[in-house]
């Protein structure tokens, strides 16, 4: 379930990443799926380390918080670099 949360955080990060700079943005879906990979990435970094479990895991709350972060920030960290990458390649 931690990687379901994570991609969906990582999708909403990657597109809210491309919007805030719009120079490293891919489009909705490039974002989209940027970050659905970069928050699936977050979320399993996440779980390796064992940090997905200091508030027990589960459903609760404070089990999703944790997630839903990691996932965001795994999802737009992926568009940054893939953007910027694409920029270099392009110029």
């Amino acid at each position: 379930m931690d990687l379901i949360i994570g991609m969906i955080a990582g999708a909403i990060g990657g597109n809210a990443a491309g919007g805030l700079k719009k120079n490293l943005s891919l489009g909705v879906l490039g974002n989209s799926i940027a970050g659905i990979l970069g928050g699936g990435i977050g979320a399993q970094a996440l779980s390796l380390i064992g940090a997905d479990g200091v508030a027990g895991g589960g459903m609760d709350v404070a089990g999703i918080i944790g997630p839903l972060l990691s996932g965001g920030v795994g999802g737009g960290v992926l568009l940054a670099v893939i953007g910027a990458l694409r920029n270099v390649i392009n110029r």
